[in-house]
């Protein structure tokens, strides 16, 4: 059972000045820019893999609940951490060196930024694909590939809008958490009602669910080219934590909560629950009603079809209750509230891991600065910029494999950390504690999503994207290793801050 400690606990300050301005409701909804995650995934996952995509969502969001629970024990404990996940690590591995733990903590955040970064693009370029296509906006005119090997061809009219989406998300950035939750909570009722809508719709018409007939769950039934290999298996593992395990945004806004103690309980369960109620109801009840038939059909009709959200979900809804008007503009706006609620949070959750670990003293000043509204503001900017020049690619599946390179890596080692103090700080005061099994079982998965990133990672551009792409999973490792220069240029502010020639605070730069 969860043991909730009677002894009261003194919460500190927000770390480096954030603002303590929203609750358990503000974290919970722009943390479900991880549960959206499922829109770009699930028609991917299903028309690749078949009736093996259900179990591998099933295994692999039980076990993000479970890096929820974990997440939740260590938020009430280090209430006063902003940045969520990455930045619990440099508390987690003090028991190994402050050496160990400083350089972990730091290169766990830098990873945790390039994995949730990147989800502004993607989502962005994905939501102005359907903009566009729902309001007829036509500029003319594409530009790119980066390079034949690299990137692909990006329409202008889908550039100018994406752009202009990332701009307009970062407003309530800027101003605020407030500010950001509230604009959050509108679009999180307005996603969360659709996301629910989807899992129930066939219940409506029960004569739709026909596709079970020829449901299996095994590889040996999936879809011409998808071999039972332990390569595929891995591969397309390591793809799916870059979404599945995504709900765990929430713990990024737990450090700006009024009651941190109470509302990480409460946010970050609530956020693995419902994650799972999606992640596993919806791929059931979208395979449920179209059936590998209907899969089959999809891709007849839409040539170069493997996997949009938009035209899955309306292919979904039409085989329910026929071709319908309404349909294509709910399912149309639907999704693109909900990945403008995804754009918002890449943006706010990100940077603050990067934030909390300048004011430890390990990234450059300028990511600790806040502005007058107590938003990390240099890192955002970060954000936006690099978010912008990623939108060139126009190749999300590209984008997934070096991005989940930092993700997944940032991920597992929380989970080693949690292991670790369970094992060696076990005593210190926290109102929640989690049942003593999950200490070493934290320290097994932990082990394992390493070995997952490290091999799966290898293997993923094979089915991400194709074959020759492996150099992707090289480039997420060089990004990765740009921590260490980042990390000496802080060494060298702080001798120089030593002698007197810059201010000693991240925040007097501010």
């Amino acid at each position: 059972m969860v043991d909730f400690d009677s002894r009261l606990i003194d919460v500190p300050e927000a770390s480096g000045g954030l603002a303590r301005e929203t609750n358990w409701w503000g974290a919970f909804v722009i943390g479900l820019a991880g549960t959206v995650l499922i829109i770009g995934l699930i028609g991917y996952a299903l028309f690749a893999l078949g009736g093996f995509a259900i179990v591998l969502f099933a295994i692999i969001t039980g076990i993000g609940v479970f890096l929820c629970f974990c997440l939740a024990e260590m938020a009430a404990t280090w209430p006063e951490r902003a940045g969520g996940l990455p930045s619990y690590a440099f508390e987690t591995f003090k028991p190994v060196g402050n050496n160990v733990s400083r350089h972990v903590g730091g290169l766990s955040s830098w990873a945790y930024w390039l994995g949730w970064f990147t989800v502004a693009p993607i989502n962005a370029f994905l939501a102005a694909l359907y903009i566009v296509d729902l309001f007829n906006i036509d500029f003319g005119g594409s530009f790119g590939p980066i390079s034949s090997k690299f990137g692909a061809e990006v329409p202008v009219d889908v550039f100018v809008v994406g752009t202009i989406l990332l701009l307009v998300m970062f407003i309530p950035c800027w101003l605020g958490i407030r500010l950001g939750a509230t604009f959050a909570t509108v679009l999180g009722v307005l996603t969360i009602i659709p996301l629910v809508l989807l899992c129930v719709l066939p219940l409506f018409k029960p004569g739709s669910l026909h596709g079970f007939d020829n449901l299996s769950l095994s590889l040996s039934s999936s879809p011409a080219g998808a071999t039972g290999s332990w390569q595929l298996i891995l591969g397309w593992s390591f793809i799916f934590t870059w979404s599945v395990l995504a709900m765990e945004a929430a713990a990024c806004y737990i450090g700006e909560c009024r009651e941190p103690v109470r509302d990480a309980k409460i946010a970050i369960t609530a956020e693995g629950l419902f994650g799972f109620f999606i992640y596993v109801t919806l791929p059931i009840m979208v395979f449920a009603v179209l059936g590998t038939a209907g899969f089959d059909q999809l891709a007849k009709d839409n040539p170069g079809w493997i996997g949009d959200a938009n035209i899955l979900f309306q292919g979904y809804v039409d085989k329910i209750f026929g071709v319908n008007d309404f349909w294509t503009w709910l399912i149309g706006l639907s999704l693109i509230i909900a990945l403008s609620l995804s754009v918002l949070n890449a943006i706010m959750g990100a940077s603050r891991g990067m934030y909390q670990n300048a004011h430890d003293g390990i990234l450059p000043r300028a990511f600790g600065w806040a502005n007058k509204h107590k938003a990390p503001s240099f890192s955002m900017l970060v954000s936006l910029i690099c978010s912008i020049l990623v939108l060139t690619v126009g190749s999300p599946l590209q984008i997934y494999v070096f991005s989940n390179m930092g993700y997944l890596f940032a991920l597992a080692v929380s989970l080693v950390g949690y292991g670790i103090f369970r094992s060696m700080r076990e005593n210190t005061p926290r109102e929640l504690k989690m049942p003593r099994a999950f200490g070493p079982l934290g320290l097994i998965v932990g082990v394992i999503g390493l070995l997952l990133w490290a091999i799966g990672g290898y293997y993923a551009a094979d089915y991400a994207v194709g074959p020759g792409y492996r150099w992707l999973y090289w480039i997420g490792l060089i990004l990765l290793a740009l921590y260490f220069p980042l990390y000496w240029w802080r060494v060298l502010e702080d001798r120089a801050a030593a002698r007197g020639d810059v201010p000693p605070e991240p925040e007097a730069a501010g």
